[in-house]
């Protein structure tokens, strides 16, 4: 009997577990207060299952709004449409990697990683989402170090502090100062650059994206073999592809 009923305890917190995601998946996200309200569980249930949902980075706290994290982009579609400019960027994603011949991306900030949402290119630049949902540092990317770029120094240190700045290759930045100066620079040209910081051997350029308010989302990059992309494409022609494609996203946005 006694295993009976752990087995029936531990059916019920699963149950209960999946009752508090398919809540949220339905509300697009919801208070703790919300939630009780919603599934008749006590405080403390709710908090202790949400704790270990938090914990397993399968939801996310957005002042006080548990939302699905894009950990489930790896498992199902929902957190990817739960922003039209998403579905929006995969489209501008395939376009970029048409039109360099190269690989393209378009990454977001959870929880201080930076996840892939869309990538293209390759054989054949329309096989996208490869790599949907791998986490990477923000500071060893180009798009990752756009996406910083746009923050407060007060976010960039609160990052600094939760990863440590952990080095991937001999470039990669792994100093504060290193980092806010290279954060001036992309705010000064309006674009980020990255040699061999996330791998040896890759070179690539990335620029914020925004929605039709004019908030940061998430950015775009395209990236390549240092012997294939030259210093024109990573300072002149990927830039202003990756610009017009940002326009193009917001404009779409504002008039669809």
């Amino acid at each position: 009997m006694a295993d009976g009923d752990e087995r029936a305890e531990g059916v019920s917190t699963t149950r209960k577990s999946f009752e508090i995601l398919e809540l949220l998946r339905d509300t697009d996200g919801a208070t703790l207060a919300e939630i009780r309200e919603a599934t008749g569980l006590a405080k403390s249930t709710v908090y202790r299952h949400l704790k270990t949902l938090y914990d397993m980075r399968y939801v996310v706290d957005d002042d006080g709004v548990y939302r699905l994290s894009l950990k489930f982009l790896q498992l199902s579609e929902p957190p990817r449409i739960r922003e039209e400019a998403y579905l929006v960027a995969k489209q501008k994603v395939i376009e970029l990697a048409q039109e360099t011949r190269e690989r393209a991306l378009f990454l977001v900030e959870e929880r201080f990683d930076g996840v892939y949402v869309h990538r293209a290119g390759g054989q054949n630049p329309l096989h996208s989402d490869t790599m949907i949902g791998v986490r990477r540092p923000l500071h060893a990317l180009a798009a990752g170090k756009a996406i910083l770029s746009e923050w407060s120094d007060e976010r960039v240190d609160e990052y600094v502090r939760e990863t440590g700045l952990p080095r991937l290759t001999e470039t990669t930045i792994t100093e504060r100062d290193v980092l806010f100066g290279e954060l001036a620079e992309i705010r000064e040209r309006g674009f980020a650059l990255n040699e061999g910081e996330h791998m040896e051997g890759l070179r690539s350029a990335g620029v914020s994206v925004y929605n039709e308010r004019g908030d940061p989302i998430g950015a775009f990059s395209v990236f390549g073999p240092t012997g294939r992309v030259t210093k024109e494409d990573l300072e002149t022609t990927y830039p202003r592809l990756l610009e017009e494609k940002a326009q193009e996203l917001k404009i779409d946005l504002t008039y669809d």
